[in-house]
């Protein structure tokens, strides 16, 4: 099941209803017109594409009261058919950790343009992976699209406003990419400031943890994607962010609407591609989709989750995607991160201090904000070479601090991975 992490809470939220129809992607080699006519004899209906090239991929409803292992096996052998897979939807668990002294450092400084915390420029990751060092002695601030398949992000939010570019809402067929609809206009959320925390060690996948405990689940993933945003913004200030909202305040969302996020991003100029979610098992359609995002030059991050398990998850496990584990403030692996062969390097993810909607902060835990440190960097190694690829900005950060055995080439280290993009020249 696809699983989001947490994001604990203060606030409510406006929820979302659920699909009635069971929902199936589905691959037609002969297009819509041919699955229509198939559909008209199996009983079922063409939702929507969902955005590859050729015009061959669909989500397709099937009434409940049909069997669905029993309708894909008799989909399978209609003309055209060249696979069918469930559409998955997940949600999250919760968990709450103790407050990095950083979150409530708010002195005012001024950060490439905007005013932020100290706390968010100087907290201990930064140092860590050597931000501020890497940016002034190669000259680099990002550059390029970053797209961020998430909850959304407030557009609002005076940190980010000035770099974000136009995104989607798959949730809702509409343009923009914000969370912020998910919030009743009528009652907004009462925000206790600072904000608690983010923790999201539970159960890995929008793979985050968050603000506060809120005791409704619908509203326990809302601003995990302005938070994800704020950690490659910390990163890349100059780099563009591009909101793709596949995710729903509950944290939960379709495998389909990730799919179309991912064709949607490559075909609008993403360069880089944040995927702070996780699922424990692989998906074709998901693949093929990524695949598209490689050979058209994207470079691919993705969480390894936060089950404290050695179990591939995706998208992290596919071999060209750069997956991301977790470490805390000592180069120790998080008890709660994932770990194995297929993680590519980690990244500090423990009391991570990042933006909120409202123009406020929290402090958040988990591989999904260990991943924007990563997607930023890559976003750094851009700048420096336009043309870098997939295979050679994992190459590149496998420059990493050691970090133990079961954390890929070790912990980012920015420095060294920006001085092997150097010395391609």
């Amino acid at each position: 099941m696809l699983r989001f992490i947490q994001l604990l809470v203060f606030i409510a939220l406006l929820g979302n209803s659920a699909f009635a129809t069971q929902r199936l992607i589905v691959r037609d080699t002969l297009g819509e017109v041919v699955l229509n006519s198939t559909c008209f004899l199996l009983g079922c209906n063409i939702i929507e594409g969902l955005g590859d090239p050729e015009g061959q991929v669909f989500l397709v409803g099937v009434p409940d009261a049909i069997n669905l292992p029993a309708f894909v096996q008799q989909l399978l052998s209609a003309n055209g058919i060249a696979d069918a897979e469930a559409d998955i939807l997940g949600s999250l668990l919760q968990s709450t950790p103790a407050a990095p002294p950083s979150l409530y450092d708010s002195t005012p400084v001024l950060y490439y343009g905007t005013t932020v915390w100290e706390g968010y420029v100087t907290q201990p990751a930064a140092g860590i992976i050597g931000i501020s060092n890497a940016q002034s002695n190669f000259g680099v601030s990002g550059a390029g699209i970053v797209a961020v398949i998430d909850t959304g992000v407030d557009p609002n939010q005076p940190v980010l406003q000035p770099v974000l570019v136009p995104g989607y809402d798959f949730t809702r067929n509409t343009p923009g990419g914000s969370e912020m609809a998910d919030v009743n206009p009528a009652a907004p959320p009462a925000l206790t400031l600072p904000p608690d925390f983010v923790n999201s060690y539970a159960t890995a996948n929008v793979d985050e943890s968050t603000v506060s405990v809120v005791d409704n689940n619908q509203y326990c993933g809302f601003a995990h994607g302005t938070m994800v945003s704020g950690v490659i913004h910390l990163v890349a200030p100059q780099a563009q962010i591009m909101p793709l909202k596949a995710f729903q305040a509950n944290g939960t969302g379709y495998n389909s609407d990730i799919i179309r996020a991912i064709y949607w991003g490559v075909l609008h100029g993403a360069r880089v591609i944040n995927m702070s979610f996780s699922a424990p098992q692989p998906s074709l359609e998901q693949s093929l989709a990524l695949n598209f995002a490689t050979s058209n030059g994207v470079i691919l991050v993705a969480a390894a989750g936060n089950s404290s398990s050695s179990a591939p998850v995706y998208p992290a496990a596919y071999g060209n995607v750069i997956g991301v584990a977790s470490t805390d403030n000592n180069d120790v692996q998080s008890t709660f991160s994932n770990y194995g062969p297929w993680v590519s390097l980690a990244a500090p993810g423990e009391g991570i201090v990042t933006t909120y909607p409202w123009a406020t902060w929290a402090a958040a835990w988990g591989t999904s904000f260990s991943t924007p440190f990563v997607s930023g960097t890559v976003s750094l190694m851009l700048q420096m070479r336009r043309s870098l690829t997939q295979s050679q900005a994992a190459w590149a950060l496998d420059n990493a601090q050691p970090a133990g055995p079961n954390l890929g080439h070790g912990r980012l280290a920015i420095a060294p991975a920006l001085q092997a993009v150097y010395s391609m020249y």
